[in-house]
């Protein structure tokens, strides 16, 4: 534990942003990150509580994060890092863009504001990097088996660490020119910059990591070469497939997944050249369809990008406002108001708003129709119904849909190999296993669209899963 008192001496110490006037000029991270000296005080503030709720309940990959707090306050920093490693493959991804459910679970929680763990837990893998304390583990041993591992997101990436310092020969496939996934191509470089990325695979690649990038298994090679040829297939594409909006109008110009938004955004920060119709929100008033962080990495890219105007409205009820500093519902996820720094820059919100169609000149998006909404338990199960006399327009010059994904793409990888899916329209599993021998699936293939440290912690699981069955 930390201080035996210090959760009574200490306050908590928020996050801090750059003042938005100057973090809206450009695309640099908006998180002011603290000194090592009031992060020790922090460390100080995890008590001996018995049993820590933060990484038994709280936290996928099983952190030991009271360890690592107590090693933080006794600037013991190598071993405070020597115990995240043990867990986490990639610390500087958790705890720069992880929501920090193990904070929700924090004992402190019950009455008071809880340990501010994800900021220690970057600051302790930046202190690692710093010091020179990071550095690749080939394996001791050769196995001579080989896996390939199709998806470079998250869950491919821990994946393939771990199955390599198992001593297996990993070969990891991305359709994109670079490796990263959505933590690239899908969240913006004011939450996250991509040099930490590249710094991470860097190391990978000397750990003896094969990557082929460019390359989209079922389309430039098919699955069936690829399972032939390894020993083991690992699929962790992630969730590709994005919830549409079926109604009038759909296809004008001007109507856009967010990812297709985002990912040009991203592209451009890096000079990866963008092959698709160009999309830009200047000068432009945007929609945003859809509450979550998606939607709001759109309000903040577009912002970015000189928009006149931005909307962002939510089929569901507006969630719970809630001031205090403890949770609710602890130990569990509280589902209240969260407002983020993006929303700070400048959005219009709205909540149990319905789009019923849209309209156009010229074939491009002029009108959003929309309809305030309410929704009824109806024998336990909700139905939405429309406000009767609420329907109300909407000039718009574009229109972002960030209603999340539905499942993984049903293409070629799923067909070819005929994979069983469960009900949702995901990879159906048994310990990673799927329906086909020697093939498993992990992350949001297989479970849909999650956090990024459950495809961490579904990678090193499946990687777990693939071993056994190579080596049994």
């Amino acid at each position: 534990m930390g201080k035996v008192l210090g959760f009574l001496e200490f306050d908590r110490a928020g996050l801090v942003y750059r003042d938005k006037k100057d973090r809206v000029k450009d695309y640099n991270q908006v998180r002011i990150f603290k000194k090592v000296e009031e992060l020790q005080e922090q460390g100080a503030r995890c008590m001996d509580c018995g049993t820590p709720f933060c990484h038994n309940i709280g936290c996928p990959v099983d952190n030991l994060i009271p360890e690592w707090n107590d090693a933080v306050y006794r600037g013991q920093w190598k071993e405070a890092y020597e115990r995240l490693e043990l867990t986490n493959n990639f610390p500087e991804f958790t705890g720069t863009i992880c929501p920090a459910p193990c904070e929700a679970s924090c004992t402190l929680s019950i009455n008071d504001a809880p340990v501010t763990i994800n900021q220690i837990e970057l600051a302790i893998i930046d202190k690692a990097f710093e010091e020179g304390w990071v550095v690749p583990h080939p394996p001791q041993v050769e196995t001579g088996k080989t896996v390939a591992v199709i998806g470079g997101g998250p869950a491919g990436m821990a994946a393939a660490q771990q199955l390599r310092r198992m001593g297996h020969e990993v070969t990891l496939y991305e359709k994109d020119n670079h490796v990263g996934g959505l933590m690239r191509y899908g969240i913006p470089n004011f939450k996250m910059e991509k040099h930490i990325i590249d710094r991470r695979l860097e190391l990978m690649k000397q750990e003896g990591i094969n990557f082929e990038t460019g390359v989209e298994i079922g389309k430039d090679i098919s699955i069936s070469y690829i399972k032939n040829k390894y020993d083991a297939v690992l699929i962790t594409v992630g969730a590709g497939a994005p919830r549409n909006l079926p109604v009038e109008g759909r296809e004008l110009k001007g109507v856009h997944y967010a990812m297709e938004f985002l990912s040009q955004s991203a592209k451009k920060s890096f000079d990866e050249k963008v092959t698709e119709e160009a999309i830009s929100a200047k000068g432009k008033t945007v929609l945003v369809i859809g509450g979550g962080d998606t939607g709001s990495d759109c309000v903040g890219t577009s912002i970015r990008q000189g928009a006149k105007k931005v909307y962002q409205y939510e089929i569901m009820p507006k969630p719970m406002e809630w001031d205090k500093p403890w949770n609710p519902v602890w130990p569990e996820w509280p589902r209240i108001l969260r407002t983020s720094s993006s929303h700070k820059e400048g959005c219009e919100q709205d909540w149990l708003v319905n789009t019923n169609s849209f309209e156009g000149k010229e074939g491009k998006i002029s009108k959003a129709n929309l309809q305030k909404v309410e929704w009824e338990n109806v024998d336990g199960k909700f139905n939405m119904k429309p406000v009767a006399g609420s329907e109300f327009s909407l000039d718009v010059d574009l229109v972002l849909l960030a209603m999340g994904f539905v499942h993984l793409e049903h293409g070629p990888i799923v067909k070819d190999l005929d994979l069983e899916l469960d009900g949702r329209g995901n990879v159906k599993t048994d310990n990673y296993q799927t329906s086909c021998d020697g093939v498993f699936a992990a992350g949001d293939a297989m479970s849909g669209a999650s956090l990024v440290v459950r495809a961490i912690a579904h990678g090193r699981n499946a990687a777990d899963a693939v071993d056994e069955y190579l080596t049994k």
